[in-house]
């Protein structure tokens, strides 16, 4: 993949007004790129592509120093040109065995998946919006993008395997746009930590088809390059905003864990009586006997996650910001857990590879 390089030239307000609403899906991403069939090019290309989404270093040598012009340029280039421009885009659903069907259809993940996503994608593009700056603006915008062809993936995976939805709620725009970007940031920073973890042992189990697996590879990762974007964003923006504005930003992120918190460890259970609400979210928590039919302890799940953690972010430039609470939390924790080693757990890194 070529290198690309985000536009610097200044937007006015008239500009940002004039943009069209984020509520209005489209096929194409943003900024300019574009997405390549996956035929005729070769394995090699996508092969190059899939290895391009994953690493990535900046070329000048030296600090970083955050909050800088150049910080901001960093990242939203090394968001740029991760780009896939061939997956998840084009996959090819392998044909299951049947208890492989049943064991996909079983998951209680796919109406909050679907749905996740679908706010996310209109959050993401509404806070984009609202941005002058058109380096963050483009970089945002084609995460936003991102969301939504990973809802995409997951309405072709429901309907390739006959796997039942309940009717999607209608989105909405957000009327408070840097608070739903906050939310949704902050929440894929948990969920992703959890995920990559999940997801591991579910390739190490084989408890699903390898083929199924792989095709959810180039998600997996596209997840790991959001959260690496929004992290940067908010050490960005916390080193650039005015002194008095400071105070009110850091309020505002505690209350965004505050209300994580509260929703992931199921307090507002009795206050939403929507079936299956609570135990979707705290799917990333229990979720390892759902993904897996070994038995494995919470110190080995939490060391398993905490190793795809540093692998995934392994590949990109380290001056750049990485979402550090979750894993700070779980080392924390894990200082008071035993560990039961269970044979997904043993397994080495590389014989998953």
């Amino acid at each position: 993949m070529q290198p690309l390089t985000p536009h610097s030239e200044p937007m006015s307000r008239s500009t940002v007004e004039n943009r069209p609403p984020a509520d209005r899906p489209s096929l194409d991403p943003p900024a300019g790129l574009a997405l390549r069939a996956a035929h005729p090019a070769s394995a090699a290309d996508i092969a190059a592509a899939d290895s391009g989404s994953r690493s990535w270093q900046w070329g000048q040598p030296g600090p970083l120093r955050l909050g800088s012009e150049a910080h901001k340029k960093v990242v939203c280039a090394m968001f740029r040109e991760t780009f896939n421009p061939y997956k998840p885009s084009i996959i090819d659903w392998p044909k299951l065995e049947p208890a492989a069907v049943t064991r996909l259809i079983s998951l209680p993940i796919w109406d909050i998946a679907v749905q996740t996503e679908g706010k996310a994608r209109l959050r993401m593009l509404t806070y984009a919006q609202s941005l002058v700056d058109p380096a963050w603006h483009d970089a945002i915008e084609l995460n936003g993008w991102e969301e939504g062809r990973h809802k995409i993936v997951l309405a072709n995976l429901v309907q390739a395997y006959g796997i039942p939805l309940a009717p999607e709620p209608a989105y909405l725009p957000p009327k408070h746009p840097e608070w739903a970007y906050l939310v949704t940031g902050f929440s894929e920073c948990i969920d992703s930590f959890f995920a990559f973890g999940l997801f591991e042992l579910a390739k190490r189990s084989a408890f699903f088809p390898a083929e199924l697996v792989d095709t959810f590879e180039p998600v997996m990762q596209e997840e790991c390059r959001h959260i690496l974007l929004f992290a940067n964003w908010v050490a960005w923006t916390r080193r650039t905003m005015d002194w008095w504005k400071r105070p009110w930003f850091e309020l505002k992120v505690l209350a965004v864990w505050a209300f994580l918190g509260w929703e992931r460890m199921g307090l507002a259970r009795g206050m939403d009586a929507k079936p299956g609400n609570a135990d979707d979210h705290m799917f990333t928590i229990n979720g390892s006997k759902a993904v897996s039919d070994v038995d494995i302890s919470i110190p080995d799940l939490m060391d398993l996650c905490l190793h795809e953690n540093d692998r995934r972010f392994s590949g990109y430039d380290t001056r750049l910001v990485r979402p550090t609470t979750m894993p700070a939390l779980v080392r924390f924790a894990r200082r008071f857990m035993r560990s039961k080693k269970s044979t997904a757990a043993r397994t080495p890194a590389g014989a998953s590879a």
